[in-house]
């Protein structure tokens, strides 16, 4: 992952994962792009589990998925949710970054397919194991 290419080429393949419509080829690019144990977690979770939390005095705790099969039911669930009702697609936003060795930062976009207007985005900081396969992926979306 030493070289700009790479770096971007692994960045455009993490983001199509999100775009991909059909199951098996999804499947497929998470366990290509994903070591096996790989962790995802989602570091702001949402406002309603947030308020849970609040309200039974927890800090908001950061939601997270481990393994192929659970990364493929999260990247499933996101793919319905937004992409295939036809209404979003995810765009990278910009180039990504070389933070530290193998550590990129992958900026991306939830872009509305009718009107291109950019609705949404965060930022996935990737930590990479020697194949270039991602060990843990922190989410920031906002």
């Amino acid at each position: 992952m030493s070289n700009a290419f790479d770096v971007q080429e692994r960045a455009g393949r993490y983001v199509a994962q999100w775009n991909e419509p059909d199951p098996a080829t999804r499947s497929a690019l998470i366990r290509e792009l994903w070591a096996a144990d790989a962790v995802h977690v989602l570091v702001h979770p949402p406002e309603a589990i947030r308020d849970a939390a609040a309200a039974l005095a927890f800090p908001a705790p950061p939601l997270e998925v481990r393994g192929h099969e659970a990364l493929d039911a999260r990247v499933t669930r996101a793919y319905e949710m937004f992409v295939e009702p036809g209404e979003h697609v995810f765009e990278a936003a910009g180039e990504a970054v070389v933070l530290m060795p193998r550590v990129i930062g992958v900026r991306w976009s939830m872009v509305s397919v009718r009107t291109g207007e950019v609705v949404g985005g965060g930022l996935d900081v990737l930590a990479l194991d020697g194949d270039g396969r991602v060990l843990t992926d922190h989410q920031f979306i906002g």
